[in-house]
């Protein structure tokens, strides 16, 4: 039962749950589903899920994946809607290898959107193979997306460190800028901060496992850590540079 490592907001779980009495409907031992709690029990072997927090696992999507998916997942889905991308926009979005950045970058892509990805070099290859324009973050960083685009309509700043304003710099109309981080600069500029609580529920997962079932989103797993190893795991992730999500195994 893969649970995802913790990204700092919500709470994340996928497995295997045992159903036992009445209370839980449409689900039966055995079955291999896919669900979130809000408790916090992302390093814990067994949990209780509420049912109405479960669907079915689809054939082509793995338990590394199922347990990567709810918070990075639903995070993505969020800031991609918070934004209001149609096709044709142009999404800046920060971060855009990491563990919600390169979900939203996908999920803009398949909206219509041109994306543009900030990202070491390291990733560049990975964005583009995913259609996405690649741009170094850094200093100048403003600049080097005006050359990569001559219209920008929305930002989504999934690292913080200050684009937000770079978002602003480039114009971006402030209700087309989320940041899933940056709460004092958002709270300062009236950008938006929409994140995991405004996707939390079944509906999103089952249509994020869909799009992964039928080939159109890939979760990129980094890593795969046991849960003894939790140590490890944590000092990895404050690196900051890895690309997709770390999953803890039991």
């Amino acid at each position: 039962m893969p649970a995802t490592f913790p990204s700092g907001q919500g709470s994340d779980l996928a497995g295997v749950v045992e159903a036992v009495g009445s209370a839980v409907r449409n689900v039966a031992v055995g079955d291999e589903v896919i669900g979130f709690t809000n408790n916090r029990s992302s390093h814990a072997e067994l949990v209780v899920v509420e049912a109405d927090h479960l669907i079915g696992r689809p054939t082509h999507v793995s338990w590394e994946q199922a347990g990567a998916l709810f918070v990075a997942g639903t995070t993505a889905y969020a800031a991609v809607h918070a934004v209001s991308l149609k096709a044709g926009d142009t999404v800046v979005i920060s971060g855009a290898a990491g563990g919600v950045g390169s979900i939203a970058v996908q999920l803009a892509k398949i909206l219509g959107a041109n994306v543009i990805g900030l990202a070491s070099a390291a990733n560049h290859t990975w964005l583009a193979d995913h259609g996405v324009i690649p741009v170094a973050y850094g200093e100048g960083v403003a600049d080097r997306i005006r050359a990569a685009s001559e219209k920008v309509d929305a930002f989504i700043d999934t690292f913080g460190g200050g684009y937000v304003d770079v978002a602003l710099e480039l114009g971006i109309a402030r209700d087309r800028i989320d940041t899933i981080i940056d709460f004092a600069a958002a709270a300062k500029h009236g950008v938006k901060t929409e994140g995991n609580s405004a996707a939390a529920n079944a509906k999103v997962l089952a249509e994020l496992a869909g799009l992964i079932d039928n080939g159109r989103l890939e979760i990129p797993i980094a890593k795969v850590y046991h849960l003894a190893d939790v140590r490890e795991a944590y000092q990895d992730l404050a690196g900051r540079h890895i690309r997709g999500k770390i999953v803890l195994v039991p």
